[in-house]
């Protein structure tokens, strides 16, 4: 694939489909900001980097989009939801299922939480959409980068996690559900169902008070990986990512273009909960191809589920040295 570096000028970004972008400019990116938490340096780089399979995630985004295309409410949905539950059958996990009521009926909403307890008092949460577009609103895709990439991410994530003892923060896994909207624009009152309730529902029972970081992952299969630096994110979170990414030498995957990005991470960004949103918006050889046909496994690496995993687990585990 055609690798494209963002020049130290403003650019144009001209995106094609359906969008999770309100603001089409794209910029160089800023440095690092000086308000991001110390770490002791000798910590930070003593470790070796963090385990992460990345065969094996690969395998689980075939399977995923083995299912086709996975709308909610639709068999296929059911199949995806079952697929993340049996990887995940000796974990604590939490539902959060209720029901929306969009122009085409009724529908339900699955979110999954896959809990591993730490020592320390607080809560990381990790998250992925995992559906796809709405039922009748336009042509059905698969969402090999756009849903499976991160939600198998997180099953690797899982893998890591398991049955070990955390010593620091707990680690939540959240399957977030309903997010997809095939309007124009890409944001609408009809989107974005599972994580905006789930952030209403932490927000009153006293949650998100003990959320030390939200990070969302989002189109990160994408084999000419180029994270953006979000706008709207928590800039100290993101200052913390870029670190975790410099210690690994992954630098150059990561913020060299900066744009705001409507998207899972705005929900707890209202509530107040600092949070990070991980995505290669920029997808495709000359066209965006997520939210079509195009957005298949053959435009995916493994080498970047690897990347963005290992820089994932060690930003939770520089999270846990402050």
């Amino acid at each position: 694939m055609k690798f494209c570096r963002i020049l130290a000028v403003l650019l144009p970004l001209t995106l094609l489909g359906c969008s999770k972008q309100q603001d089409a400019s794209v910029a160089e990116a800023s440095p690092p900001s000086s308000t991001a938490p110390s770490i002791a340096a000798d910590a930070a780089n003593s470790d070796t980097p963090p385990p992460f399979d990345s065969s094996r995630a690969m395998q689980y985004l075939k399977e995923i989009v083995a299912f086709g295309p996975r709308p909610i409410g639709s068999v296929n949905h059911i199949k995806v939801e079952k697929y993340i539950l049996s990887h995940l059958k000796s974990d604590e996990v939490e539902r959060d299922d209720f029901e929306v009521t969009p122009s085409e009926g009724r529908f339900p909403i699955h979110n999954i939480i896959a809990k591993f307890p730490g020592t320390r008092d607080g809560i990381i949460v990790i998250a992925s959409h995992y559906d796809t577009n709405w039922p009748l609103r336009t042509i059905p895709y698969v969402g090999a980068n756009d849903g499976a990439s991160s939600s198998a991410l997180l099953l690797e994530i899982a893998n890591q996690l398991r049955g070990k003892k955390l010593e620091g923060y707990s680690v939540w896994l959240l399957w977030d559900d309903g997010e997809e909207s095939m309007k124009l624009p890409w944001f609408d009152p009809e989107s974005l169902y599972g994580v905006r309730h789930l952030a209403d529902k932490w927000q009153a029972d006293g949650t998100s008070r003990k959320i030390k970081a939200f990070i969302l992952e989002d189109m990160i299969g994408d084999a000419d990986l180029n994270i953006e630096r979000d706008t709207d994110s928590t800039p100290w979170l993101e200052d913390l990512v870029y670190q975790a990414a410099a210690k690994l030498g992954y630098q150059s995957h990561f913020f060299g273009r900066q744009m705001p990005v409507d998207d899972d991470h705005q929900a707890f960004l209202k509530a107040g909960v600092p949070a990070v949103d991980l995505i290669d918006f920029n997808y495709g050889y000359n066209d965006v191809f997520h939210h079509t046909a195009e957005d298949t496994v053959d435009k995916l690496s493994p080498k970047s589920l690897a990347i963005v995993g290992t820089v994932t687990l060690e930003t939770v585990r520089l999270l846990n040295r402050q």
